[in-house]
């Protein structure tokens, strides 16, 4: 499997503004994916981790957080609240409830939650406060999206390599099919902001 390009930058503010029109992404998205690939580079350099890779999983995941019709607001928090079905087993992997339903409203099953899906269990040990408001909500583009990215990049992972991008992805879904959309959508939003490589 060919890794996306990893696209790095800083989280200009003009730069974000074009690049969300010629992207699609919504402009309170892409300042967040930014920002995270920035922070996790800073601090786990060895990863190379692109703001379009997040963005990719972004797009997957929820239409960066407004499936179903919903915005982002400003603080970076959906109109509407984004939950998954229900996990279990039909059609998707049975994962009885984690959370006592506290982040997804089920007390039977999890369900993933946020613009960036993350089941409850995952989110008790990857959640990350991305706003710097000292809490780390799922719901929230920001932590969800830093915390995306230190998942990704954990365990030494290597994203420019396609190894180690492909495994990267495959810890957050172990979906060829979603590799491979996640990839498509990852290049071609480098490709539209004249990135690729």
């Amino acid at each position: 499997m060919t890794a996306a390009v990893n696209v790095t930058r800083n989280p200009d503010a003009d730069w974000v503004a074009w690049a969300a029109g010629q992207t699609g992404i919504p402009e309170r998205a892409l300042r967040a994916y930014v920002a995270a690939a920035v922070t996790v580079n800073a601090t786990v350099p060895a990863c190379g981790i692109g703001w379009n890779t997040l963005a990719g999983v972004g797009s997957v995941e929820t239409a960066h957080g407004t499936y179903g019709g919903g915005t982002l607001t400003e603080a970076g928090r959906g109109s509407r609240p984004v939950v998954g079905p229900a996990l279990n087993g039909a059609g998707f992997a049975a994962i009885a409830d984690t959370d006592g339903g506290a982040l997804d409203g089920d007390s039977r099953w999890d369900r993933a939650v946020g613009p960036m899906q993350f089941i409850p269990s995952t989110w008790q040990i990857v959640g990350r406060d991305g706003n710097a408001d000292g809490t780390a909500d799922p719901f929230n583009i920001d932590d969800a999206a830093l915390s995306a990215a230190s998942y990704l990049c954990a365990g030494g992972r290597d994203l420019t390599t396609a190894a180690g991008w492909t495994s990267a992805i495959y810890a957050y879904n172990q979906s060829d099919a979603y590799i491979r959309k996640v990839r498509d959508q990852a290049a071609a939003y480098a490709a539209s902001t004249g990135a690729a490589g």
